[in-house]
């Protein structure tokens, strides 16, 4: 077993001139993590500290920088998952919540699972989780995006996976064998107000299972719901290797329902396996006994 963390940016077609952000965003949300497990923190820390990280990084579709909806407005998604103990947090829908990933951790410590819309931000303010005017998540990009998209009669939020798709997530292995995977997304452009994909969904958007490792998906979430793609390559563990597993899971989704899309993923000794079908794929990762994370596009 070795202390390892995997990082995402999202997948999908991302330009030559985002390229260096995107490689910036997941660098940080990297380091933030593994200095978490470097100093003996938990999982659980370290996947909530590279999410939060992501969350505030304008280059990526979660917290600021994420995709408006059809009536202009930023809603939230994310979740968390516990693989020791499968105690699992997710938020829906929220808007004005800076840090859903943190909004995700306190649900995960409550009674509940799930929490959407109102009362999942009613519960951010009774547990004192931070949150902000909807213009601080708001940037150019995204309201030119959006302006723009709205005016096209003919976009469909599915081709938007080879224009736009930043979902981000973590997975982490600490140093005492416990697993945690989370992800946090703004959602797909211009997409109906009150919409939950994958992300805030246990086994869609991730899942974490400290017998078998690991998992946080991004892409299409119509299609990775279908086949419950988190879930699906972490059972795929007790037979395949994380790369061969993550490979196996892009091609489920895309034979049974011509999804897009991509996963990062940890075993329970800390190996990493990733696999996208989008054009591309922004991620990082970092093991016990390397000399340097590993960083990709």
């Amino acid at each position: 077993m070795q202390t390892s963390i995997v990082v995402h940016g999202g997948a999908w077609d991302i330009p030559d001139e985002l390229v260096e952000a995107h490689r910036e965003c997941c660098l940080a949300a990297l380091d933030a993590g593994w200095n978490v497990l470097h100093d003996g923190g938990t999982a659980l820390d370290a996947v909530e500290c590279s999410i939060r990280l992501m969350e505030d990084h304008p280059a990526v579709d979660a917290g600021v920088g994420a995709f408006l909806n059809a009536a202009g407005e930023v809603e939230l998604d994310a979740g968390l998952m516990d693989g020791t103990t499968l105690a699992a947090g997710s938020v829906a829908a929220v808007q004005r919540v800076r840090h859903p990933i943190t909004l995700a951790r306190k649900v995960m410590e409550s009674e509940h699972v799930l929490l959407v819309g109102r009362g999942a931000e009613d519960f951010a303010d009774a547990h004192g989780v931070e949150r902000c005017p909807s213009a601080v998540l708001v940037v150019p990009r995204e309201l030119a995006r959006w302006q723009a998209i709205s005016a096209d009669d003919a976009f469909q939020i599915r081709q938007a996976f080879t224009h736009a798709g930043d979902t981000v997530g973590a997975v982490a292995l600490d140093q005492n064998g416990r697993l945690a995977a989370g992800t946090s997304t703004g959602g797909t452009p211009r997409k109906a107000p009150g919409r939950v994909g994958d992300s805030p969904l246990v086994g869609s958007g991730y899942y974490a299972d400290g017998r078998l490792g690991g998992a946080s998906c991004t892409g299409w979430g119509e299609a990775i719901m279908r086949v419950v793609m988190a879930k699906a390559a972490t059972d795929r563990l007790d037979v395949a290797d994380p790369m061969d597993a993550a490979q196996w899971v892009v091609q489920l989704l895309h034979d049974r329902v011509q999804g897009l899309g991509g996963i990062i993923l940890l075993d329970r000794q800390g190996q990493v396996g990733f696999a996208y079908n989008t054009p591309r794929m922004a991620f990082a990762y970092m093991q016990e006994g390397m000399d340097s994370p590993v960083l990709g596009i």
